[in-house]
């Protein structure tokens, strides 16, 4: 797991004693790498392949510490090809040209590459282009290993010559088995209490690398009794989030955050506003989506809302961190737990469609102010309706223009203050039908 460069000889028993524990613990097998079952096992498509002896072009999708470049290795010794191993982040043409070459060569000694590009979401796109004809006619069996989105970060050519397959964080029984072998290389039971080794299993995050980081860590120190919990944190860095604040893992908790809010869950929502800050999110972002959020998806059903948002705003600018983010925790508490309506969105959507459909249309004569006398004598506000000096305060006057029918975008709900707010239109459009057939 980690050592991209490291030779051929990782996968055979002469393994240096004094490699990292990562090294030493590496699958040998495919049937040995963790938490992948579901694409190694027996109806896996890796699995499949291995069967058919037939290996595709294919890009490894999952989070640090689950076991890519494992395994790809792997897979090179199981279908008996040769392994070229590069790292986008190291590498460039001139790279690339050389493996491709030295690909073709053993092509013609009837010895098949297997590809292997480490963070390829790295090369940009011109670079990625250079893959395609040697993957097309054979020279290369592409393996890419990407923690980034290929949907954004990959050549549509290029992921449509491979077959993209998503490894999964590795879960509580997947590092527990980690921590197992770990044990029975070194012939020692790791010094934790229950409790501390399951708050270390929990600490990983799902990275496997990191785990066996730890393990060797805790192996390394003279501990005289099991730590516990409090002393396992004491003693160990807790690990930081995985997240990239312009990439996948930004837009997912958005994406979640803003979804729970709609589905006005609180707890929920409080949980996916705390992974963003925790993980070092900026409030100010945060606060811009709560923001949209009370205009979008709760409107006029709770006016308070946009104000809360606001006040949130303002509260974080005058306090800071990590005070003012009470104030924001405030304010998604209101958005999740307000009356929900997109009644307003919809009707801005359907009032700025109709707006550029219509183009340029008067409005009717009798709204028009009309400051010269020129305007006068042609018309404008003549008939006009002062509505405040008119009974109940509603002249009932047409206010659209005279090529087009009167349309209706705004369609109050009857959840909190719209149902109000409905019982007003209603109102006004059976006077506007009264005053009409006076």
């Amino acid at each position: 797991m980690a050592d991209l460069f490291a030779p051929d000889t990782a996968l055979t028993d002469i393994t240096p004693a004094d490699a990292p524990l990562a090294d030493l613990l590496r699958p040998r097998a495919l049937a040995d790498v963790v938490g992948q079952e579901h694409l190694t096992g027996t109806d896996g498509a890796i699995g499949r392949m291995v069967a058919a002896g037939r290996l595709s072009s294919i890009v490894l999708w999952g989070p640090p510490g689950t076991g890519k470049t494992t395994i790809a290795r792997l897979l090179a010794d199981a279908v008996d090809m040769r392994f070229e191993p590069i790292s986008a982040v190291f590498s460039g043409v001139a790279d690339l040209k050389k493996v491709f070459a030295a690909a073709k060569e053993h092509g013609r000694r009837g010895d098949k590459t297997l590809l292997f590009v480490d963070e390829i979401h790295r090369f940009n796109r011109a670079q990625q282009d250079s893959f395609l004809p040697f993957v097309e006619n054979g020279t290369v069996t592409l393996v890419g290993a990407t923690t980034e989105n290929p949907s954004f970060e990959l050549n549509a050519a290029l992921l449509s010559r491979a077959q993209v397959l998503i490894l999964r964080r590795l879960d509580a029984n997947a590092l527990d088995q980690l921590i197992d072998r770990a044990q029975a290389l070194t012939g020692r039971p790791l010094p934790l209490t229950p409790a501390a080794r399951e708050a270390l299993v929990a600490s990983a995050d799902g990275d496997g690398r990191f785990l066996l980081n730890q393990v060797e860590t805790l192996y390394a120190i003279d501990i005289p009794a099991p730590l516990d919990p409090a002393a396992l944190s004491a003693l160990l860095h807790r690990r930081v989030a995985v997240y990239d604040k312009d990439r996948e893992g930004h837009y997912n908790l958005i994406s979640a955050l803003h979804k729970s809010l709609r589905g006005s869950d609180p707890q929920a929502a409080l949980y996916y506003l705390a992974r963003m800050l925790t993980a070092g999110e900026q409030p100010l972002y945060v606060l811009r989506r709560l923001v949209r959020f009370a205009a979008e998806d709760i409107g006029l059903a709770d006016p308070q809302a946009l104000v809360q948002c606001l006040a949130a705003k303002d509260a974080y600018d005058f306090l800071g961190s990590p005070e003012g983010e009470v104030a924001i925790v405030q304010a998604c508490l209101y958005c999740a737990t307000a009356p929900k309506s997109n009644a307003a969105y919809v009707a801005m959507k359907a009032s700025f469609k109709s707006a550029r459909d219509t183009g340029s249309l008067m409005p009717p004569q009798n709204i028009l102010n009309a400051p010269t006398k020129l305007m006068k004598d042609v018309g404008y506000g003549k008939g006009y309706q002062y509505d405040h000096d008119v009974a109940d305060g509603f002249s009932g006057a047409n206010y659209w223009p005279e090529e087009m029918a009167p349309q209706s975008f705004y369609a109050p709900t009857d959840r909190g203050y719209e149902a109000r707010i409905a019982e007003r239109i209603a109102h006004w459009d059976r006077l506007r039908a009264d005053r009409r057939e006076e």
